[in-house]
């Protein structure tokens, strides 16, 4: 029976939600986080609200992870570093990203085979082929359909460094299973947004868009000819949390699986409606500027299938896209003096 959990990454976005939500539903929640990243020591104090404690221990240094003395029953791991422009200009940006991602990994799963416990792994969509991705998007602009993505979707070719340290990870503790009979689940996940993100370009498009909107910053639409056609599912992350406690409590029926889900085509938006939504709920209306070159990590079309999921699970998201929108929006509003505090 699951009774104590550590959430690496714990002052992240992700993690701190994880760490509250799994805290209220009557599990022993700790933290562990070397809070290196910019917000994650507001995160650090929230979670001290909630009497859960931070281990502060850098994940992808082995002894470190290893000397941690309690044991816990399962492993969720949140811990990351999602730099996938930063990596490519910068030996020292990769070698963090390699050594986090994919060492972290490593240390990890070694104290679970250690402690026999259990993990839950958050993977990424970026583990699936920017070019396979990019067949998808025209094939989605000729026809006129939504081609949903699941778990068998290619993964072969180039993915970017983020997204290659996350998928080596996943057969890392697939490899772990096949030797030492490691319980795992991995999550591949694609946007996820909700309160407690802070309006920085790292935490993702929605939360960019929201501040930028609410308080009068320039935007851009980036690549694909400045059009702001990129296509994206959101999911709420109480909607993460949701299925992560499913998880966690069916985890003796529902375990060694590799699971694809997000917010689905009920919950697609393109760049072009968002700043539309977001004009209305702000009243705010932005000059988008166009630049029509873009990375080449940078991918036009993502829509994640959530039938594996359902079947599984009974499970599908709550929050449709509005709902999300409006709740990060309404959340940056009533805590932009915190915001500016530490961003600004």
């Amino acid at each position: 029976m699951i009774k104590k959990i550590l959430i690496t990454g714990g002052c992240g976005f992700v993690g701190s939600n994880l760490c509250i939500y799994l805290k209220k539903k009557g599990f022993k929640v700790t933290s562990l986080d070397n809070l290196y990243r910019k917000g994650s020591k507001l995160n650090y104090k929230r979670l001290k609200q909630f009497k859960i404690d931070n281990l502060l221990v850098d994940i992808s240094k082995f002894n470190s992870v290893n000397n941690i003395r309690q044991k816990f029953d399962l492993i969720i791991d949140c811990c990351a570093e999602p730099s996938v422009e930063k990596s490519k200009n910068s030996l020292l940006e990769a070698k963090r990203v390699f050594e986090t991602n994919l060492s972290g990994t490593f240390n990890i799963v070694a104290k679970c085979i250690k402690d026999k416990s259990k993990i839950i792994f958050l993977s990424t969509s970026r583990v699936y082929s920017i070019s396979s991705l990019k067949k998808i998007e025209k094939f989605f602009r000729k026809k006129n359909k939504i081609p949903e993505i699941d778990v068998n979707f290619c993964t072969r070719d180039n993915k970017s460094l983020y997204g290659f340290t996350k998928f080596a990870s996943e057969n890392l503790i697939k490899e772990f299973n096949y030797s030492n009979g490691l319980t795992y689940l991995i999550n591949r996940i694609g946007v996820i947004a909700g309160p407690w993100q802070f309006g920085k370009v790292d935490q993702g498009f929605i939360s960019l868009w929201s501040w930028s909107h609410l308080t009068k910053k320039t935007l851009k639409y980036i690549g694909f000819n400045g059009t702001g056609k990129q296509v994206r599912d959101i999911i709420h992350i109480d909607d993460i949390c949701d299925l992560i406690f499913l998880q966690i409590t069916n985890i003796k029926k529902i375990y060694n699986k590799t699971l694809s889900f997000g917010g689905g085509k009920k919950n697609l938006i393109n760049l072009n409606m968002l700043t539309k939504k977001f004009s209305i709920i702000s009243k705010n209306c932005l000059k988008i500027k166009k630049v029509t070159k873009t990375s080449i990590f940078d991918i036009p079309y993502f829509v994640a299938s959530n039938k594996q999921i359902t079947k599984l699970y009974n499970w599908k998201p709550k929050r449709g896209i509005d709902d999300i929108i409006l709740d990060v929006y309404n959340w940056q509003k009533k805590n932009q003096q915190l915001l500016k505090k530490y961003f600004i």
